[in-house]
């Protein structure tokens, strides 16, 4: 019985623990909720020693794992509502602005941020086209339009990405794309930047798109790109792109991949609209700080 035992602790201790706990547990010490200000709470730190051992008991146990597979996230209840609604409809005039709510995340600050990120944001577009429809009017007349809202992209046990759309419906019309990304498990915001080692990232996403846009080009002539190659003739392509923001649009797809997004006109003629590019993670495993979330 000794030796049997022995043997289970040896096979115990050689469990390897996924680099990918370091990573979760690491963001959620800095970026999570704290009770305290300059000291993360004892309890966070005694969940992040209780998961590594049992992450590593689920290693040892598949049918352990195979059980708890079968228990609903408690994360996956985080849902998205509509919080209020602008509308107007008056003769030439027409507006509908939804204003998406996050409900039930534990983290209330990040939920109240962003809350309060969707309203201002709602509340400057309707009083913007209130003043617009108000000059229009001084001016004799005319029409004015806008469509604003949100559709979710991704809505799994880990990620929740939500995507909140605006459309000047009136003359050369105008989309534009803001993402917001949560990790529910461990309520924090993604940011593009914090998925990397480092900058670095910036050049090899650039080049994949640039590539992207090429290989479109060549395979449908109706897609064109503001790039050399990309379907338009050279001389038109004047500043046309070259590299992302370092906090470029972006969602992660329910499959894990990365998704760049461009607003219309952006890096493409206009009847393109919204341009998304999913860059392969083989692309970016070199720069990728974990698999925890890209894979």
């Amino acid at each position: 019985m000794d030796k049997k035992l022995k043997e289970l602790e040896k096979q115990y201790n050689e469990v390897p623990i996924p680099k990918e706990l370091d990573f979760v547990v690491e963001k959620a010490l800095k970026q999570g909720t704290k009770k305290r200000k300059n000291q993360a709470p004892l309890w966070l730190l005694g969940s992040a020693a209780a998961a590594i051992l049992f992450t590593a008991s689920l290693n040892a146990s598949p049918a352990m794992a195979q059980k708890l597979s079968e228990i609903p996230v408690v994360g996956s209840i985080v849902k998205v509502l509509t919080w209020t609604e602008y509308e107007v409809k008056e003769d030439t005039y027409d507006a509908s602005i939804k204003v998406p709510s996050i409900e039930n995340l534990e983290n209330k600050e990040l939920a109240n941020t962003l809350n309060e990120k969707y309203r201002s944001e709602g509340k400057e577009l309707y009083d913007a086209f209130i003043s617009e429809v108000d000059y229009i009017k001084g001016l004799g007349g005319g029409h004015a339009g806008i469509d604003s809202g949100y559709e979710i992209k991704t809505d799994n046990d880990q990620i929740l990405s939500i995507g909140r759309y605006t459309v000047n419906t009136v003359g050369s019309s105008s989309t534009t794309m803001n993402y917001d990304t949560i990790d529910k498990q461990n309520e924090i915001l993604i940011t593009l930047p914090m998925l990397f080692k480092d900058g670095n990232y910036i050049k090899t996403i650039s080049e994949n798109i640039i590539e992207q846009m090429r290989e479109q080009a060549a395979s449908d002539s109706d897609k064109k790109y503001w790039v050399k190659g990309g379907g338009l003739p050279d001389e038109e392509v004047i500043d046309g792109f070259t590299t992302i923001n370092a906090e470029q649009q972006f969602y992660i797809s329910d499959k894990g991949k990365l998704v760049i997004s461009f607003d219309k006109y952006e890096v493409a003629q206009g009847y393109m609209g919204i341009v998304e590019f999913e860059i392969p993670t083989d692309v970016l495993k070199n720069d990728l700080v974990s698999s925890e979330y890209i894979h």
